[in-house]
């Protein structure tokens, strides 16, 4: 494709300098317009046909599976993401999600207003692990009515043992939950004391961003 973006701009320079010159407005108007045709067809090499809507975040919203609520952190569910989609490459531009190719989403079922989905971000393979599945880390976003990001916060975080070790400080795992009416529990538990150390509450506001609560730090 970008052989062909570059063929024919070529073509319209060759154009111009046979008859009246392009301005730079025109040029630029010509480059998006071949530019939106390119980001049409790999969206629909990847399932998003932009003939039904001019919204191409609508449209991989539409796709997604739905989670219902409540729902809780557990291994399986980090580890193999049930139900998640890939994320289209210009998708993951746009909402501005990290990873390294293999992103994944799911939406949350909306109520009062609320427009959430989980974005999983590929952080690569542990090097310890023998069966050589991808790590992820979880986003929960809130998007507004024409689908664009408004918020979003880390439900779940890939930390490294070598990061621990070098601060010596106790290794954590993050813990979350949310609940039906979309009230977020961000929990640190420590592996070597068996407990929670950390707990965070967040709601989503009138507005759709998320609003801490509460956040509590456990006495040993």
């Amino acid at each position: 494709m970008k052989g062909v973006f570059g063929v024919i701009v070529a073509m319209m320079l060759l154009a111009a300098c046979g008859g009246r010159s392009m301005s730079a407005e025109e040029m630029q108007r010509k480059l998006d317009s071949i530019q939106k045709i390119e980001v049409a067809e790999r969206l629909a090499a990847q399932g998003i046909n932009l003939e039904k809507s001019d919204n191409p975040l609508k449209l991989f919203y539409d796709s997604l599976a739905l989670l219902p609520l409540p729902i809780a952190y557990s291994d399986e569910f980090v580890r193999y993401l049930p139900n998640f989609k890939p994320v289209p490459q210009d998708i993951a531009k746009a909402l501005e999600l990290e990873g390294n190719g293999k992103q994944k989403a799911i939406s949350l079922s909306e109520s009062l207003g609320a427009r959430l989905m989980i974005l999983a971000a590929d952080e690569g393979v542990a090097d310890d692990d023998e069966d050589g599945t991808e790590r992820y880390s979880l986003w929960l976003y809130s998007l507004d009515n024409d689908y664009l990001p408004v918020d979003k916060i880390c439900l779940y975080a890939i930390e490294d043992e070598e990061d621990y070790d070098l601060f010596d400080e106790e290794e954590l795992l993050q813990y979350f939950t949310i609940t039906s009416d979309y009230e977020i529990h961000l929990m640190d538990y420590s592996k070597e004391k068996h407990k929670t150390r950390t707990d965070e509450v967040y709601t989503l506001d009138a507005s759709r961003n998320f609003l801490l609560q509460k956040s509590e730090e456990l006495d040993d």
